[in-house]
């Protein structure tokens, strides 16, 4: 009996003391557990992690996404792009394509395509461009990040990501990418008539007819169409210049340069002003705030650019302005005609492409057309000479062209 019950209590002692350290082990494994979410959190907080941020493209899967998102350097708040440095570890370690399904190429490569660096056919904000001869026999544009460049490992990831996602007829196709060396180099389909630019302002290149100057212009309007309506959200590109409009050889016009491009997401907010001085929307400058209106105010330029032969960075609006001061209802515009053209230009296509292009400038961004209405109505002025009449409408504007001499057209009120 003595037996059994010292037995009983060895055995309630042992059961108990099991319970206890269960008991102990699970309370442990608990906080253990709580204190590495913690650490998560905080680490979050600190340094945010990638997410997913879908991206829809015509013509491309629903379920493609634009993945990145970091504070943007000029943004005070959260952007679409961010972890830059992360990113960029990930662009190195991947070895045959990168994760929004772009080539990567290695420095070799691009070494020996561009004779050891030693084939410039350019130079811009990014760096130098060089003609490349790719194993394959392909010839590529090879753009390399300078040491000093203004743009930076930023921009050279922002190219990467959107021209991952973003594929159209008259935008520029990026074809890889290195990121090696500590040099970043970006691959892109090889433009063989180089930049507008060069041909508005270089006497070697033959003067552009007037035909060809519209449907330059029809190009680039669809570019933008396709990233302010083709992306969503919509992509606002920053900076439409001459010099970012290459044409290939024959002499279709793609949209170029996409580093300081960013999607439209509410009203957003840059610290300070991005882009090119004499093209940039006078409300995005004096708010800080760049929507899809600011393309559209840099496409006037540009347009006003194209049919005047002036340069934007050399007074260009200041002109723009003095000729309208003379211009009535749709006539007078002929005069900014670029003497180049020796007169041989359609008088009324030029009066209504310049009376588009000055909605487009307006000062105030919400009587600005949009792209989309912008198609529409060069389009209709690019059709064939022999129709009868053609109407285009533009924003608040209406403007009906009789080829056989009668037209009526009103500016939206400045």
């Amino acid at each position: 009996m003595r037996n059994f019950r010292f037995g009983l209590v060895l055995g309630i002692i042992i059961g108990v003391g099991i319970g206890v350290v269960s008991a102990m082990a699970v309370t442990w494994c608990i906080r253990y557990r709580r204190k590495r979410l913690d650490r998560s959190v905080n680490k979050e907080k600190v340094l945010p992690t990638t997410e997913k941020l879908p991206i829809c493209v015509s013509g491309s899967h629903p379920g493609a996404v634009f993945s990145d998102s970091n504070i943007c350097r000029d943004s005070p708040r959260t952007s679409e792009w961010s972890n830059m440095p992360q990113w960029l570890e990930g662009l190195r370690r991947k070895s045959v394509e990168s994760a929004c399904g772009i080539p990567k190429y290695s420095y070799k490569q691009l070494q020996k395509a561009t004779s050891n660096f030693t084939t410039t056919i350019g130079e811009g904000a990014f760096g130098p461009v060089y003609k490349a001869r790719m194993e394959t026999g392909l010839t590529v544009a090879v753009k390399v990040l300078a040491n000093d460049s203004k743009q930076g490992a930023m921009e050279f990831l922002t190219e990467v990501l959107l021209l991952g996602r973003l594929h159209h007829r008259n935008l520029v196709n990026l074809m890889g990418y290195s990121a090696e060396r500590g040099r970043h180099m970006l691959v892109y389909a090889y433009m063989s008539n180089g930049s507008l630019a060069s041909h508005l302002y270089y006497e070697h290149h033959e003067t552009l007819s007037w035909n060809l100057r519209v449907q330059i212009a029809l190009d680039v309007a669809r570019g933008l169409e396709y990233l302010h309506y083709g992306a969503v959200p919509p992509v606002v590109h920053r900076d439409i210049k001459s010099s970012n409009i290459l044409l290939d050889g024959s002499m279709k016009a793609r949209v170029a340069d996409f580093g300081i491009s960013r999607q439209e997401k509410g009203n957003l907010r840059s610290s300070d002003v991005k882009g090119t001085f004499g093209y940039i929307d006078p409300e995005y400058i004096s708010t800080l705030t760049f929507t899809c209106k600011s393309d559209v105010y840099s496409f006037g330029v540009l347009l006003f650019e194209i049919m005047s032969g002036n340069n934007a960075q050399k007074g260009l609006m200041e002109i723009v302005e003095f000729v309208a001061i003379g211009t009535e209802d749709h006539e007078g515009w002929e005069q900014i005609a670029d003497p180049r053209l020796e007169g041989k230009f359609d008088v009324q296509q030029l009066n209504h492409m310049a009376g588009l292009a000055y909605n487009c400038v307006n000062p105030v961004s919400r009587k600005r057309p949009t792209m989309r209405e912008i198609v529409l109505a060069l389009s209709e002025i690019h059709k064939p000479m022999n129709s009868e009449t053609y109407r285009a409408v533009v924003a608040d504007t209406t403007f009906e062209l009789d080829l056989k001499g009668t037209a009526g057209y009103s500016l939206t009120e400045r």
